[in-house]
């Protein structure tokens, strides 16, 4: 059973529909990438999964179960906003911009959903915190408020945080786009690490096509909110089918 589906999945924003009729599955502990231009649809795709955007139509199933629509009686419904919290505990997002909170210590910022929304003990958490800040090699900064941080640092405290929730699914968005060209591959690193030490199921929006290339097990190019190819990252940037994922691909790389 796939961790993740998308059936007949539709997204508008007023009169620009941004996802048409999207289909496609993602199986536990596959790592999918999603590439194309600004504005296909990519990083939609995350936030209709992390509940950030509301579905215009179609259905989201996560480990079987809708995820915040259904059928009922003949009808698509909305899901309580409990089951759909409920559901979501299972997934974790790593922004661009960190989306840290800057009152709060590192260490602070990785237990605070842990404790309040899995009900972790409070020293469980912090345990937990540590071992993956020590995993990121920031195991110093527990003290530290982001803020004091670099932007590299900060990002991998990001990824540190999502993981504290030990989500089925993790979700990253351009997460080296904000970071100065020298920051890159620090975070690139730990995600590397994390991809080979862990069988999460991971959907990646990037543009670093090298990265794309060394951790996942298929690329979706995305144009215009339809996929219109689905390939082994080999396959993909060595031999890509599709006119417009080889003009994409010959402008980037």
């Amino acid at each position: 059973m796939p961790v993740l589906r998308f059936e007949d999945v539709n997204k508008r924003f007023g009169d620009n529909t941004v996802l048409d009729g999207l289909n496609f599955e993602v199986g536990k502990g596959e790592r999918v990438t999603l590439i194309g231009p600004s504005g296909s649809g990519k990083t939609t795709i995350l936030r209709l999964v992390m509940t950030l955007e509301h579905l215009t139509g179609g259905f989201i199933y996560l480990d079987g179960g809708p995820l915040t629509h259904e059928m009922r009686g003949g009808r698509r419904v909305e899901r309580k906003k409990k089951d759909v919290a409920r559901m979501t505990t299972k997934i974790g997002m790593v922004f661009q911009q960190f989306n840290l909170f800057p009152n709060m210590t590192v260490l602070e910022n990785l237990t605070e959903a842990p404790i309040n929304v899995l009900g972790r003990p409070k020293a469980e958490a912090q345990e937990r915190a540590r071992e993956l800040l020590d995993h990121v090699g920031l195991g110093d900064k527990v003290d530290a408020h982001p803020t004091r941080l670099s932007g590299g640092q900060q990002q991998r405290v990001a990824i540190a945080r999502a993981l504290a929730m030990d989500p089925e699914v993790l979700l990253l968005d351009e997460v080296t786009s904000a970071l100065d060209p020298e920051l890159v591959g620090e975070v690139l690193n730990v995600l590397r690490d994390v991809a080979e030490t862990t069988d999460i199921t991971m959907l990646i929006v990037t543009h670093e096509m090298q990265f794309a290339q060394e951790v996942s097990h298929r690329v979706l190019m995305f144009d215009q909110g339809r996929i219109i190819e689905d390939k082994p990252p080999a396959e993909m940037f060595s031999n890509p089918e599709n006119e417009r994922t080889q003009e994409f691909l010959q402008a980037i790389l």
